[in-house]
């Protein structure tokens, strides 16, 4: 596959010509509503087995060749031309697909109550692409009892696509992470117990392979008491047959105040089978304008990680979402910023007929309107540019696979190029 950015003048239908496949082929694969209205600067996944290279001033076979990792006579032989030939400029190439890395991935699910079929057929939809479906989330008790959330035939019908259910536990506690109630089981090993047993019950009862711990804004304090519960559910886990887990906040050194204090990336590395990363929401619903995971602190967080804990036990952390911020932006006291999907942030460039930008430092797209009210908007988003970059990350540090929060968030090209980069592995 390939990833072509729309330029001026261009039409969907003179890049498929392009491209020698129909305008059908690239707006079905891309999910576009309506194939006569892109705009400048979209990013479009084009729906073909390897890619094309168009010759640019100056370039002769052997420079395109080292940008391919592939010898003069490859790429000489693959287009039926000689190894001496002088290449014109805008001439079309063909490159072959690259060998695949074997990697996982993992996606949260958040039902609601009822459970809606909307839902359902998008679990359906998704699974074939899992290494696990993580159900978020079971609601841990001070007492070590669990509010379990509604799962309906979600689990059977990852089952049955050969994706593994993960169970998360979390200490939301009316719709808020709370440290007073994970400081309370920490304390307890009663009502840890308890909560073990529960936790490998319901295990049994649904079919989870792995629990994973979500415990978020922690008591700094509490950061040893976390490592020495984790230990003691391993103990408990494994026995059963079951794997453990957890999330861990994006740090870049070894903090041990504030939010990120509890999270000890050395000791989880040394005690659970995988982490997930949360490698995002620098742009977030209170914050100025801005990428919700650019590439640099992404990265920074990367390799930071990579030092404590093994790199195959990593899984990148990835937003399937964006932020539309209105002006006044928040830290000037306006609303919080609207969450948008990727392909909710295109139907309004699309609608506000808006040029896409892109940051390439950040590594993503974004935008500028005016509404009809006369607000201006800053919507900034993921495109298939933006994962490509983190896809690379995960293969240069050699990370276990990738971790996105969550279903039900519109991102097609994501879908297309995670199985065009990566052997999706299931777990037996």
């Amino acid at each position: 596959m390939q990833i072509h950015v729309v330029q001026k003048g261009q039409s969907l239908y003179s890049i498929a010509q392009a491209y020698g496949i129909s305008y059908q082929d690239i707006a079905n694969a891309n999910e576009i509503p309506n194939p006569s209205r892109i705009v400048v600067g979209q990013a479009l996944v084009i729906p073909i087995t390897g890619s094309y290279h168009w010759v640019q001033p100056g370039q002769s076979l052997y420079i395109i060749a080292e940008l391919y990792g592939m010898t003069v006579n490859e790429l000489a032989t693959i287009n039926g031309i000689s190894p001496s030939s002088t290449l014109q400029v805008g001439q079309r190439l063909y490159i072959p697909p690259r060998p695949k890395k074997v990697a996982q991935s993992l996606l949260y699910v958040e039902p609601r109550t009822p459970v809606t079929q909307v839902m359902i057929n998008e679990v359906r939809r998704r699974v074939p692409q899992l290494t696990y479906l993580a159900m978020f989330s079971y609601e841990v008790k001070r007492d070590g009892s669990v509010k379990a959330p509604s799962i309906d035939d979600i689990p059977n019908i990852a089952k049955s696509a050969g994706a593994a259910n993960a169970l998360v536990a979390s200490n939301l506690e009316d719709f808020a992470f709370n440290a007073d109630l994970a400081h309370a089981i920490f304390t307890d090993k009663a009502a840890q117990d308890r909560l073990f047993s529960n936790l490998i019950k319901i295990a049994n009862e649904v079919g989870y392979k792995d629990i994973h711990f979500d415990f978020e804004l922690l008591l700094p304090e509490d950061r040893e008491l976390y490592n020495s519960f984790l230990r003691r559910a391993r103990d408990r886990f494994h026995p059963a047959g079951l794997t453990l887990s957890t999330a861990l906040a994006p740090m870049t050194s070894d903090i041990r105040t504030g939010i990120y204090g509890a999270h000890d990336y050395k000791a989880h590395g040394e005690i659970v089978d995988f982490v997930s990363l949360m490698t995002y929401e620098w742009g977030y619903t209170y914050s100025e304008p801005q990428a919700v995971s650019p590439i640099g602190p992404v990265r920074d967080v990367v390799k930071y990680a990579v030092s404590q804990i093994p790199h195959e036990k990593i899984f990148l952390g990835q937003n399937l979402y964006g932020y539309d911020w209105s002006s006044p932006f928040p830290p000037q006291g306006g609303a919080p910023a609207k969450a948008v999907s990727p392909q909710q942030a295109l139907e309004i460039a699309v609608r506000q007929e808006v040029d896409i930008s892109y940051d390439y430092v950040a590594q993503a797209p974004h935008f500028n309107y005016t509404d009809n009210a006369g607000v201006y908007h800053e919507v900034w988003f993921e495109d298939a540019r933006s994962i490509q970059a983190k896809f690379d990350l995960v293969k240069e540090f050699g990370l276990r696979g990738m971790m996105y929060w969550k279903l039900g968030l519109a991102f097609p090209q994501n879908w297309l190029l995670l199985t065009d980069n990566f052997i999706i592995q299931k777990i037996k």
